[in-house]
């Protein structure tokens, strides 16, 4: 008899506190939702200087690895997805009304450790695309992280997709000299 009691306690402890992490979950869903979104408009700023009012802009275009596009005053912050090595990528990329690259960050990736995974905080790779635009023939130009260039031609994928969105250029072919 002691026993059943003493599961039934149990039982009904893991009931309470299943409905009070339940309850804080809930009730709190509003909170995170607004500071995942403060996250946000702060990396867009980061990505775009000078800018502080991004409006969403729904894409039209055809370029099935744009996921948002948000218009700012002296540019664009566009968030793009590409099939890496080991997984998709995604990117954030600040575009200014010229074209040029203005600020970048990876989002998301699953790339190798110790390789691909370099995309993420490799300031000396990423920095190679501040300040540039499709004209600037990046794909000659641009050091591949050793071993990850797959993931280093991923990267160059994304920040195309997203100057394209500015400047109208044609990722499906070609066109543009970034990519591979």
């Amino acid at each position: 008899m002691k026993t059943v009691k003493t599961i039934l306690v149990s039982l009904l402890a893991l009931l309470v506190a299943c409905l009070a992490v339940f309850s804080v979950s809930y009730f709190t869903s509003d909170l995170r939702r607004e500071n995942i979104q403060k996250e946000h408009e702060k990396m867009m700023r980061l990505l775009l200087p000078g800018s502080e009012n991004f409006v969403f802009e729904p894409y039209a275009g055809n370029d099935e690895s744009v996921l948002s596009v948000h218009k700012a005053e002296n540019g664009y912050v566009v968030e793009t997805m590409h099939q890496g090595y080991n997984g998709k990528i995604v990117m954030m990329v600040g575009v200014n009304n010229d074209g040029f690259v203005t600020g970048l960050v990876v989002r998301d990736m699953n790339e190798t450790m110790g390789l691909g995974q370099k995309a993420l905080y490799d300031h000396k790779f990423l920095s190679q695309f501040l300040n540039t635009s499709t004209d600037a023939k990046v794909g000659e130009t641009v050091d591949a992280i050793t071993g990850a260039t797959v993931t280093s031609k991923t990267v160059q994928k994304c920040i195309s997709s997203a100057v394209a969105v500015v400047t109208g250029a044609d990722t499906t072919s070609t066109a543009t000299t970034w990519g591979g």
